[in-house]
């Protein structure tokens, strides 16, 4: 009878997937399902290993048996070997592998065994023995095959080593890869022991919009959209910040979101243009409360995640121990710098900069300071270090320092050489805040696309008053890096932005490799 659907055609196939669907007629043929509903599976290849654990020398007795327990497993199979009546074969699931072992004596439907093709998802029953080789395998009593794999699993395939197939073919990348699945893994471990930290300690998750009239929070480049209903262009966001000081000013204290940002930026070793932030604020403190909190709480991931509050980076030792480094900004510039006068005196560091960095003569003169720290600072920074007491002319949302001219009350957390959180004592003079969002605005009109929006709305939150606030925001996506030792931020991205194949950009050929840093 007609479910309603037309036939699949076979006609311009690949002869290997034609093959495979032909496989696929033969079990149907002998009695399977094609494509069964579910299957009732009872445990993982995990639970079978960890109930018959190896002995002292890491070793299994041959010929034990064990027919009195059955399990039902389900899972891909990635390894099929036909010995006349009997066939071996590894099956996989999401937590583990074990091999398993056909036979016509013993195997229900013993022949359709023979069109299992590599890459197969198959449900398996059967009991655990020890062969003579000494390896705990599944004697299976009946199987179901579950899904027909329609591409092979190519050797070429076999740890998928190739950075950009791993990115564009993520769903291979873990099928094959099983450190691969550990990364995200050890992601989704970091996110729940952040979560339950600041949960902890009373903060609120929340969620702000993505889309945004006026996307604020930082200087960046927005993604511009249309909203044909409201007939309306709004920006994906930038940052987290301006929504989660609007509920300040409302009267929760403590709150903090795990969010996504776009930034319309390039592709780099630490940069995607789609990425994940924590930010979190709280009320009555300041940068030195807010330095306190992200130090313990890192280091307390650490010791969660490694068991100590160390942890190995591409081959260098981090150590997280309490308390982290703290650097001045001004004066570790001038020390690493060599300079012999104030780097806040901007005529003199644009002379200087001029002369001797010729590439960053397009640099405008408030954004100096922050390239010759990259240049010179930055790549030192290998332990945890707060990097304390920036330029005031790149924190256009914080505090002026209260002891020091031209300062912020800011800090940049710095990890294995990149920026992983800047803190701060949030700006919550409303007048100044406008002041400044002017300053941002007037350097739009001279070009500057990155120069933050003008939120009208905010500076009117602001005019109701937001309590002294300690606030931050740090890269999920590095620190994820830095958990599972990634010297790329698209190995801890499950999707990352990619341009999409057989296009090119300019001066590309068509088909040319992503660039990525």
């Amino acid at each position: 009878m007609s479910d309603g659907f037309p036939s699949p055609r076979r006609e311009g196939l690949h002869e290997q997937t034609v093959s495979r669907l032909n496989n696929l007629d033969a079990q149907v043929a002998a009695g399977f399902e094609a494509y069964p509903y579910t299957y009732p599976r009872t445990h993982y290849a995990r639970d079978v290993l960890a109930a018959h654990p190896a002995n002292a020398e890491g070793q299994l007795d041959p010929g034990q048996e064990w027919p009195e327990e059955e399990y039902a497993l389900a899972g891909r199979v990635t390894l099929m070997r036909h010995m006349g009546k009997a066939a071996f074969a590894d099956l996989n699931d999401e937590f583990g592998k074990i091999q398993l072992h056909f036979s016509r004596q013993e195997t229900e439907n013993f022949d359709p065994t023979k069109k299992i093709d590599l890459g197969d998802i198959i449900g398996v029953r059967g009991v655990p023995f020890v062969t003579r080789t000494g390896q705990l395998t599944l004697r299976v009593t009946s199987w179901q095959p579950l899904v027909k794999s329609l591409h092979p699993l190519p050797s070429k395939f076999h740890g998928l080593q190739d950075e950009e197939l791993r990115a564009r073919r993520r769903y291979v990348d873990l099928m094959i890869n099983p450190e691969s699945r550990e990364v995200y893994r050890t992601r989704s471990r970091m996110l729940r022991f952040i979560r339950n930290f600041l949960d902890s300690r009373d903060f609120m998750e929340v969620e702000g919009p993505t889309l945004q009239v006026v996307p604020g929070g930082t200087e960046a480049k927005p993604f511009k959209t249309f909203h044909n209903a409201l007939s309306h262009e709004f920006s994906l966001r930038i940052s987290l910040e301006l929504y989660l000081k609007r509920l300040l000013v409302g009267g929760f204290e403590r709150v903090y979101e795990i969010g996504r940002n776009y930034r319309n930026e390039g592709v780099d070793r630490t940069h995607n243009p789609e990425f994940t932030m924590l930010e979190a604020y709280f009320a009555y403190g300041d940068y030195n409360d807010m330095m306190r909190l992200v130090e313990q709480l890192l280091h307390d991931l650490v010791v969660e995640l490694k068991g100590e509050p160390k942890l190995t980076y591409q081959g260098r030792e981090l150590d997280f121990s309490l308390p982290f480094r703290r650097l001045d900004f001004v004066t570790t510039l001038r020390e690493q710098a060599g300079l012999d006068f104030d780097p806040l005196d901007l005529v003199k560091l644009r002379a200087w900069s001029d002369e001797r960095h010729p590439e960053l003569r397009k640099v405008p003169d408030y954004k100096l300071l922050d390239k010759l720290s990259g240049e010179y600072v930055e790549p030192l920074l290998h332990n945890p270090t707060f990097l304390t007491d920036m330029p005031l002319a790149i924190s256009p949302l914080v505090k002026v320092h209260r002891e020091r001219a031209g300062l912020a009350e800011r800090a940049d957390l710095f990890v294995a050489g990149f920026e992983l959180a800047p803190i701060y004592s949030e700006l919550n003079d409303a007048l100044d805040q406008r002041a400044r969002f002017e300053a941002q605005t007037a350097r739009r009109e001279a070009g500057d696309d990155e120069a933050h929006e003008q939120d009208e709305d905010f500076l009117m939150a602001l005019e109701y008053g937001m309590p002294p606030t300690a606030g931050m925001g740090m890269g999920m996506d590095r620190l994820a890096m830095l958990m599972t030792d990634r010297d790329s931020i698209r190995d801890v991205l499950l999707f990352p932005l990619l341009r999409p194949e057989g296009t090119a950009g300019p001066g590309e050929e068509e088909g040319a490799a992503e660039v990525t840093g």
